[in-house]
């Protein structure tokens, strides 16, 4: 065998090369499905997209309440949902594009949207573009407050979406959780808030596939009145949630409840 070796060294470095040639092969192949697994994983991941317009942290009122504004507050909120593989994403009306470029929306699973003051500042392109994504089954939609007269949300209601009256003076509310068995309900129990921006009923809106979430509003005077604080919609194959309260001067969104209402929310919201 030594014999054979010492006089046949071409066939001897023949074989080490095959030899290295295939753990190179195998190793080349190996990093090539890590990587591939790696931007699958990316991929995979879901999004959602917290709006906002960029002017609570600017009121004198809210400066100290949201430092970075509304848009932080709730994705912070979020946090939890990134061990499930969100990515969670903020995005404002400063921001070019307004914040959500076509590729930004073409990979967004879950849109959140505040505003307040700038409702018509945003573009109607902008605005043609998220309500086709939602109807098509592609995203799901969530507003908050003050958003039920954003451009997005009126698109989607097709309605005024006005309110009777839109006071803060000082009323409490009580959130009531009207169906424990509604997925955006899960782990949250009923809930006051010491106060909040009374929006008062009527609410002109298509009739609501289901409201979670119920409210009583207790004026300084002490009279109360019903007030729905939660609704869900089906718009096309798209889901859309409206949750009342989160007014800029109130820490709505630094409190645990309403973060949980917001972490099921998307869940629910998302495409399936």
């Amino acid at each position: 065998m030594t014999k054979n070796r010492i006089e046949n060294p071409q066939a001897s470095t023949t074989e080490t090369m095959s030899r290295r040639n295939a753990l190179a092969l195998g190793a080349t192949m190996a990093a090539g499905l890590a990587l591939t697994s790696s931007v699958f994983a990316a991929t995979d991941k879901r999004k959602v997209v917290v709006w906002s317009e960029g002017t609570a942290n600017v009121d004198p009122g809210s400066k100290g309440i949201y430092p970075d504004d509304i848009n932080s507050a709730i994705a912070e909120g979020l946090k939890p949902l990134e061990t499930d593989g969100w990515q969670i994403v903020k995005a404002s009306l400063g921001d070019p594009d307004q914040g959500i470029s076509d590729e930004l929306l073409s990979g967004t699973d879950v849109l959140i949207w505040w505003g307040h003051k700038k409702h018509g500042e945003v573009k109607d392109a902008l605005v043609e573009r998220i309500d086709a994504r939602v109807r098509e089954g592609k995203m799901g939609f969530i507003g908050t407050h003050s958003c039920h007269f954003a451009k997005p949300f009126k698109k989607l209601m097709g309605t005024a979406c006005s309110w009777r009256e839109y006071v803060a003076d000082g009323t409490s509310a009580e959130i009531i959780v009207k169906d424990p068995d509604h997925p955006i309900c899960k782990g949250v129990t009923t809930f006051k808030l010491p106060k909040i921006e009374r929006y008062g009923e009527p609410f002109a809106v298509p009739t609501p596939e289901a409201v979670p979430l119920d409210g009583i509003y207790t004026r300084p005077d002490g009279k109360t009145e019903p007030g729905r604080m939660g609704l869900c919609w089906t718009v096309g194959k798209g889901k859309v949630f409206y949750f009342t309260p989160g007014h800029e001067t109130y820490n709505d969104y630094h409190r645990p409840e309403v973060r949980k209402i917001f972490i099921n929310a998307v869940a629910w919201a998302a495409p399936k």
